[in-house]
């Protein structure tokens, strides 16, 4: 059975102070709760007041970004070991925002997810396609490319490890979502996609998230889809009665 993850993505929000009342009330809400699993990525200067929240209960501690190198000069960058060290389990990878503001390839976000795996981090790789893209016919193609750019080399065993994660970037924080068929449809193909890289059984077993303005009034809908595992939330991560909604919404 496929794990079911609602993963938060809180992006570059929340001061330490913030983040750890948003926290709280989050364990509050759904620290206790058994199924979904949950994961809380807060901005790196939040993370070790989060950590110390989390401490004890349920909820996971992820982040939105790391390096692939061990250690060096890399000015502003944070390495696999240094996350492990804070209680992190879980890393955001690619997600459309590093693609298109910060010149991320699938090449980098492969470097990162296979050295995210050697340290025991799971890696949640994000894939999706423009508006410009869905609608000249593309949209297959491009998940087609970043799929096998992201995830190439990866063993069996790695990719069952790893989360994918859809968001159509149409839909990222525009309050545009993709309907439960149109999201399904493309999980389909990804899933479709992963059969083909390591066989059905692999394919079976990744986790494959939806994102892409999440809210609580349309998650009930996305999760009744036979391929769509969890989320992952944007904006409404932030709002504690809200997201706790997206997780009682998959319980």
């Amino acid at each position: 059975m496929r794990k079911k993850i609602i993963a938060g993505n809180w992006k570059m929000n929340k001061s330490a102070d913030e983040a750890r009342t948003l926290a709280l009330a989050l364990r509050r809400a759904i620290g206790e709760m058994k199924h979904p699993e949950v994961v809380i990525c807060p901005p790196f200067t939040a993370m070790g007041e989060v950590a110390a929240v989390l401490k004890g209960s349920r909820l996971r501690l992820g982040a939105q970004n790391m390096h692939q190198a061990d250690s060096g000069a890399y000015t502003g960058e944070i390495s696999a070991r240094m996350l492990l060290t804070i209680g992190c389990t879980e890393v955001i990878l690619g997600h459309s925002e590093r693609r298109s503001l910060f010149s991320e390839t699938d090449q980098a976000v492969n470097a990162k997810a296979k050295k995210a795996l050697a340290a025991g981090l799971t890696p949640i790789v994000c894939v999706g396609e423009t508006l410009a893209q869905r609608e000249s016919g593309a949209m297959e193609k491009v998940i087609e490319q970043q799929i096998h750019g992201s995830l190439d080399s990866l063993s069996e065993a790695d990719l069952k490890r790893t989360v994918i994660a859809y968001e159509p970037v149409w839909a990222i924080g525009t309050g545009k979502v993709a309907t439960p068929d149109q999201a399904e449809e493309v999980h389909r193909h990804i899933r479709r996609l992963l059969s083909d890289m390591h066989g059905g059984n692999a394919a079976a077993e990744v986790t494959i998230l939806y994102g892409g303005s999440v809210k609580a009034d349309n998650a009930a809908g996305l999760f009744e889809m036979e391929n769509i595992d969890g989320a992952l939330v944007g904006g409404a991560s932030l709002v504690a009665d809200e997201f706790a909604a997206i997780v009682k919404a998959m319980t």
